[in-house]
């Protein structure tokens, strides 16, 4: 490998009138100028020489220079040439080029004008657009039902199947893990508060209306807006991106007919199908935990469920899974159809859907608490 020869700066005193000569020679090329920190070093010695204008500069010597080299030079003098500068004939290109460039001017930046009022205003406005998107959808989504109903033999049957089973068989495993966890760590707490007064027996009455009423069927929409509702909506990004849902419009096939509503009557079925899955792995783990801690048999638990539950609160749980999946998948096919063909609108739009989804869900959960309020307690 051929030694690298450093960039050599030698000032000397010419006479008290003239001033300084700075003589350059060595190689000023970039991979010279980067070795050893010989930058720092040429620096140094340049300072006493910076800004005066008597100084002389000679650069016949250098051996070899590149446009970084010249560029450093330039830099050092201001950005104006000399008056007094010796350069060797193959140097003055550089030079030259530099001049003819001049100075480089940014664009100043544009003030953002938006106050903080306006910036609340378009968001309202950008929250009434997607309320507006979302009632079309719903709109078609009940005219392709409709459809469906009227001539069941021509529906889409594999669609809806293919969904049931990415949805919802596919999805038992994440929420009996997370059910029967959830069931355990709240028998564990329940039952260090109850034992404080003496209510071990009414451990039966707070997991079975907890569960069944609240956490199944929140904990199943939430698992699944995550994990579906996401899959959702990257399906119709990705199919926006390669330009197949154009190609369905173009053959002549109803992008809700084949897409939307499949998916919305697969989690409508598949939801409260996993609220109950949810429920049995909760009140499974919830048992368990009160045998350990308690030392409450199985039989017990089982006999005193059915009392201390009503039966409307399985049905309101129920209801809850229909409308959850409802919700689940109409949001993540509004966001999905407004995907953008790249993929930075991708992530977002699939952000944006999962994060809407739990919220939605939360409220209508909300709603069901308020609306129901009096019933399912005897």
């Amino acid at each position: 490998m051929p030694t690298v020869q450093s960039p050599i700066l030698t000032l000397s005193q010419t006479s008290s009138q003239q001033g300084a000569l700075v003589t350059a020679s060595g190689t000023w090329q970039v991979h010279a100028l980067a070795h050893d920190n010989a930058i720092k070093a040429i620096e140094t010695q340049l300072k006493p020489v910076l800004g005066d204008k008597n100084v002389s500069w000679d650069l016949s010597q250098i051996a070899s220079m590149d446009h970084i080299g010249a560029q450093y030079f330039w830099n050092a003098w201001g950005k104006v040439r000399p008056t007094q500068l010796t350069l060797a004939p193959a140097q003055e290109e550089f030079f030259k080029r530099i001049e003819e460039t001049g100075t480089l001017e940014m664009p100043a930046s544009r003030a953002n004008r938006l106050t903080p009022v306006m910036k609340l205003g378009m968001a309202i406005l950008l929250f009434f657009e997607h309320l507006k998107g979302f009632i079309a959808l719903v709109g078609q989504v009940t005219q392709d039902t409709a459809r469906f109903i009227r001539h069941p033999l021509r529906g889409p049957w594999r669609e809806i199947s293919a969904n049931i089973y990415h949805a919802g068989f596919q999805a038992l495993g994440i929420t009996a893990l997370v059910g029967f966890l959830i069931g355990v760590v709240l028998s564990y707490l329940s039952a260090q508060q109850l034992r404080a007064f003496g209510g071990d027996i009414y451990l039966v009455n707070l997991l079975g209306m907890s569960v069944i009423r609240e956490l199944g069927p929140l904990l199943a929409a939430i698992l699944v807006a995550g994990r579906s509702g996401s899959s959702i909506t990257a399906q119709l990004g990705v199919m926006r991106v390669t330009e197949e849902l154009d190609a369905m419009l173009v053959m002549g096939i109803s992008h809700g007919f084949r897409l939307i509503m499949p998916k919305v009557l697969a989690l409508a079925i598949s939801m409260p199908l996993l609220v109950i899955w949810t429920d049995t792995a909760a009140l499974i783990g919830g048992m368990v935990a009160a045998k350990t801690e308690l030392n409450l048999s199985a039989r017990y638990f089982i006999q005193k469920l059915p009392d201390a539950v009503p039966l409307a609160n399985y049905m309101i749980g129920l209801g809850k899974g229909v409308v959850f999946g409802i919700l689940i998948a109409l949001i993540s096919c509004h966001f999905g159809l407004r995907i953008k063909a790249n993929t930075e609108s991708l992530g977002r739009g699939t952000t944006t859907a999962v994060v809407t989804a739990i919220t939605v869900v939360i409220l209508a959960d909300a709603v069901f608490a308020i609306v129901f309020n009096g019933v399912g307690y005897r």
